[in-house]
């Protein structure tokens, strides 16, 4: 019989205790890069935002080039689908419509993914909308989901991103 090397178990153990605490403790997104670890996953380049039975799949905007994109040049956006915008930092966040046909709602979420502000823009315009607060993520959805689903400012939602 193998004897066990009992300081490096006690130090195995206190490594995963750590990356687990750690993971709990973390309000930013979800990711797996591990398929073997991980359960149904979006497709890759978009995200699952959850909002308790409410799920948006969202197409990940988290370039600079995606994200002056945009949605612009649709004609249609299904309900369930969306556009998540994903910043490195909070900062107040400004968008507008200009060559976007569709009319969208926009929700800011901050760092743990709670929603910040909730506005409605109109297509083909140039004006500003900032977030009453800073935000690391903006929802683009169509217009009147929100209120549709009774989500308002203050929700937590539970963002899944898939595989990179």
């Amino acid at each position: 019989m193998k004897k066990l090397n009992l300081p490096l178990l006690v130090i195995l153990s206190l490594l995963t205790m750590t990356a687990c605490e750690r993971a709990d403790d973390d309000p930013s997104a979800t990711f797996a890069d591990d398929p073997a670890e991980a359960g149904p996953l979006p497709p890759r380049g978009n995200a699952w935002v959850i909002f308790g039975s409410d799920t948006v799949t969202a197409e990940i905007a988290d370039t600079p080039e995606d994200r002056e994109r945009g949605l612009m040049f649709r004609d249609q956006l299904p309900a369930g689908q969306g556009m998540l915008f994903v910043f490195s930092d909070e900062a107040t966040r400004s968008f507008w419509m200009r060559d976007t046909y569709i009319p969208l709602d926009i929700a800011f979420l901050d760092r743990s993914q709670r929603v910040v502000d909730i506005q409605q823009m109109e297509p083909e315009t140039e004006e500003f909308h900032s977030s009453a607060r800073p935000a690391m993520f903006a929802l683009e959805v169509p217009q009147g989901w929100f209120e549709e689903q009774g989500i308002g400012i203050g929700d937590r939602a539970q963002i899944v991103f898939g595989r990179r």
